[in-house]
């Protein structure tokens, strides 16, 4: 039913909302002391305080975890999870142009800032006097450590060569305001510790696995920004996550893990246990099978990376290069800094980061968040259109030709926020159904006359080095499930053993085609900032060539005794 309300009647149905809303001591003190703050060290004679802002993170967490059948550890009744209130405070002295957090260069490590903060726990209890107590100690430090950190910057930029990126420091903008109601944690915990404890148990029917564990992690948060420009932030988050994992030791000595995640935003949201317990048995199986498969040689050649692969392997090697504050720092390698408007990736392949969006499909997207780490409302960053780079991922630390926030300042309590990713979205206007694609693989290995090409099934995660230096530009990526797939039509073959490696430019030429099965992989991303949760969606890519390299091998020799299980009369492996 809609209902028409006048003008004057919204002025006043918005007043009694805000006078009915519940009072809430935290932002009340925070806001206090930004305004208290900025009054008194504004107009400091020597380094007046130019911004300032504090960051909240009032959050509890809930795990139980379960191997073999049995609980690892207690399960904590409902009220009595452990909470903490995390205060992190960004003081800047001297101005937007050069401010304290400027990056030092020349010397080898830069511990005091601007990566690194020293965050504060305030008290849980809503106290108004020891919360500003805490918020004023934490302010007096950071202040005096921006102030001497200026000396450092000023010096620094005297007896250094003029730096190429001449973007200035900080943005300042005016504070959004958004008060939404604080999270709150909901499990129901007998029935998780019931069901945890019956999805591990399916693993006593793999004797030969050596750790395994079902565990559910949820999470309630309520984040708080308040800064001297006007922001009043409150926003909610929760998470809830199963994560199978398992691993086994081949007769060669080989640690091979395996694990599968399942996310969504409540409890409620996750798989009903007869999903979760396939997915127990599927891993189960599948680490069985890898203790006996071979070892793979380095290889180069034709591969197709399977869509949730693709999309750590789009996250690790094309997105941590297009983060803002890699572009304007020197010792970065600056792959696409000075690409804009050209081309970066095959001209049938867009990529865009959205946190603004929840979902892909029915899938539930890790990397969401309204406003980010900044105080800035997310945006959806369109970076690459049919190949063509068109924009950095940024915060409020602006580059040249690039002067605004697109909503991406992201940063763990304890870390200062830079630009980072939300939700990397591969999109492709080259598609074909997989089976096409599997056919166009096998005609790939044949041309290139290659005794088989590469089926990359799952993805760990990966790492990227990004800085100019004696070390190469590279990336290395970690497969879990690798297949070799024969051009004779011989069963594809489970191998092991091998890493994925290379360079971002060559890599990415070498893309021809993708899937039309797209699919989410859901993590989190550790970086400057520390640990922020992200998702990646991507199709299946065929590559034409693909790198890798066997890995590093382990010596220890597997149990010498049986496990109990086999050790019984009669009993087979």
């Amino acid at each position: 039913m809609l209902l028409s309300i006048e003008p004057g009647m919204l002025t006043v149905l918005l007043a009694l909302a805000a006078a009915a809303a519940p009072p809430d001591a935290l932002l009340d003190a925070l806001a206090a002391e930004a305004t208290r703050t900025e009054a008194a060290l504004g107009h400091h004679a020597d380094t007046p305080l130019y911004y300032l802002s504090y960051r909240v993170r009032d959050g509890v967490s809930l795990d139980i975890a379960a191997s073999n059948g049995a609980l690892d550890a207690s399960v904590p009744p409902a009220g009595s999870d452990g909470r903490s209130r995390i205060l992190d405070v960004d003081a800047r002295v001297g101005s937007p142009q050069l401010d304290s957090s400027h990056k030092i260069r020349g010397g080898r490590f830069d511990f005091d800032g601007p990566g690194f903060t020293l965050p504060t726990y305030l008290p849980i209890e809503d106290d108004p006097e020891a919360l500003r107590l805490g918020i004023w100690q934490a302010t007096d430090r950071a202040y005096k450590e921006a102030a001497n950190r200026l000396i450092r910057v000023r010096a620094n930029e005297e007896i250094k060569v003029s730096e190429k990126d001449r973007a200035d420091d900080f943005t300042l903008a005016t504070g959004a305001e958004a008060l939404l109601p604080p999270a709150q944690l909901d499990v129901d915990r007998a029935a998780w510790a019931a069901r945890v404890k019956r999805l591990s148990a399916r693993f006593e029917a793999h004797p030969l696995i050596l750790h395994s564990q079902v565990t559910l992690d949820a999470e309630a948060a309520t984040d708080y920004f308040v800064d001297t420009q006007g922001a009043r932030l409150r926003e909610p988050s929760t998470f809830a996550r199963v994560m199978i994992s398992a691993s086994v030791k081949a007769d060669d000595g080989m640690e091979l893990e395996l694990y599968r995640d399942f996310e969504g935003a409540s409890p409620a949201q996750l798989p009903p246990e007869a999903q979760l317990a396939s997915a127990v048995d599927e891993l189960a199986a599948t680490l069985e099978a890898l203790r006996k498969a071979p070892v793979i040689d380095p290889y180069t050649g034709p591969a197709i990376i399977e869509n949730r692969a693709a999309g750590v392997f789009f996250h690790e090697i094309f997105g941590h290069r297009i983060e803002g504050h890699r572009q304007k720092d020197a010792d970065e390698g600056h792959t696409f800094t000075h690409k804009v408007g050209q081309a970066v990736l095959p001209a049938f392949i867009s990529v865009a980061d959205d946190p603004t969006a929840d979902h892909f499909g029915k899938t539930w997207l890790n990397g969401h968040y309204a406003y980010d780490d900044e105080g800035t409302r997310a945006q959806r960053a369109q970076l690459v259109a049919n190949g063509i780079l068109e924009t950095f991922l940024l915060g409020r630390s602006p580059l040249y030709g690039f002067s605004q926030s697109n909503g991406h300042g992201r940063a763990q309590p304890g870390f200062a926020p830079v630009a980072r990713q939300g939700n990397l979205i591969v999109s492709s206007t080259k598609q074909v159904p997989f089976a096409e694609l599997r056919r166009m693989l096998i005609d790939e290995v044949k041309r290139q006359h290659k005794p088989y090409g590469l089926l990359f099934e799952d993805i760990s995660g990966g790492f990227t080095q990004t800085r100019a230096g004696y070390l190469p530009q590279a990336f290395k990526v970690l497969p879990l499930v690798v297949k070799r797939v024969y051009p004779d039509g011989r069963p594809d073959e489970l191998v092991r053993g091998v890493d994925l490696i290379g360079t971002p430019l060559t890599s990415f030429e070498k893309i021809l085609a993708t899937g039309d099965d797209y699919d989410v992989f859901n993590g989190f991303c550790g970086a400057e900032s520390g640990f922020v949760p992200v998702s990646a969606v991507a199709p299946s890519l065929l590559v034409g060539e693909i790198e890798v390299e066997r890995r590093r091998p382990e010596h220890d020799r597997p149990p010498l005794l049986p496990p109990p299980a086999l050790a019984a009369p009669g009993a087979t492996p």
